[in-house]
């Protein structure tokens, strides 16, 4: 089992910035991926940007430039700097954690990201 707690979302204007962070415990197994998605009402889940635990990362169109991932193996943890931000980003940010070779998922609670015009 992994649990994942997130954190650092909540109402900024529309140009600001957000950092959101992951945590995760339990049996963290090597290699793996850390993934943040977002949801908005009405939408479906949707990639956001992943990194391996190898430092590769990938983004969605719609983030790249403005958005940067990152991770802290020896915290296992995963951060999502988000700036320039627009109304559009507003969502559920999930962050979402996959040991390399299984299909098992896990995911977080959810933090609420609100960019406001």
């Amino acid at each position: 089992q992994v649990q994942l707690v997130e954190s650092g979302g909540g109402l900024v204007q529309a140009g600001g910035s957000l950092r959101l962070s992951c945590a995760a415990s339990g049996s963290i197994f090597s290699p793996n991926t850390m993934t943040w998605y977002r949801q908005a009402p009405g939408n479906q889940r949707a990639l956001v940007a992943a990194m391996t635990s190898g430092g590769s990362a990938n983004y969605a169109d719609s983030v790249k430039g403005r958005f940067t991932i990152s991770r802290d193996n020896a915290k296992n943890t995963v951060y999502l700097q988000m700036n320039s931000l627009k109304p559009e980003d507003t969502a559920v940010y999930y962050c979402n954690f996959r040991a390399s070779g299984s299909v098992r998922n896990y995911w977080g609670q959810g933090t609420q990201v609100t960019v406001s015009s």
